[in-house]
């Protein structure tokens, strides 16, 4: 995008593509097998999701996403619903919780050691249960959410049923955050 030798100054080039001018200047260095072998040994490594709880199964119909532009301003207008993983000592723990997105209060929450969509079943009518029928569930594309099981039951209920983008985090921010918080403030300061 940059060229050096146009007559154009660089601050001005960069200006006109609203770039900031760091990052013409910079060039990233890759990390030493040093610093690797280090961080590997420190136990170090990057924060991010690892065995795939939001993949979806391509025979499972996709809902379309109903909250943009869609003002939450009620209990019960609008529940997520979302999946984690802890790694245990061999494989991993799946935590999935219903979370009411005007109040932000957790609903329902289950702990199960596989990603099967019967769980995703059970939170919900916990949640259901519990508290009435909200407007909306929202969810990721996983495939326990794309089940035939879970969808009719949202659907029965009389509830519309949405889905985040593929790889939009932020749609479901408010439940990521209770799973930030549950990860750092209790499990990994007890594990």
């Amino acid at each position: 995008m940059i060229d050096r030798k146009d007559p154009l100054s660089v601050v001005r080039q960069a200006r006109l593509l609203d770039i900031s001018r760091g990052s013409v200047y910079y060039r990233p260095r890759p990390t030493s097998e040093a610093d690797l072998a280090l961080m590997q040994r420190m136990g170090i490594q990057a924060l991010c999701p690892q065995p795939g709880t939001s993949e979806r199964n391509p025979q499972h119909k996709v809902y379309p996403y109903l909250l943009r532009k869609v003002a939450i301003r009620r209990a019960n207008q609008v529940w997520a619903l979302d999946t984690t993983y802890i790694r245990m000592a061999r494989g991993f723990v799946y935590l999935r919780a219903v979370v009411d997105l005007a109040s932000r209060r957790a609903l329902a929450h289950k702990v199960a050691i596989t990603l099967e969509a019967c769980h995703a079943c059970e939170v919900i009518e916990q949640a259901f249960a519990r508290f009435g029928v909200p407007e909306i569930v929202n969810t990721d594309q996983g495939g326990q959410f794309t089940a035939e099981d879970f969808t009719e039951a949202v659907l029965s209920r009389g509830c519309r049923l949405s889905m985040d983008g593929k790889g939009a985090w932020r749609d479901n921010v408010f439940v990521e955050r209770l799973w930030r918080t549950i990860k750092y403030e209790q499990v990994y300061l007890r594990a």
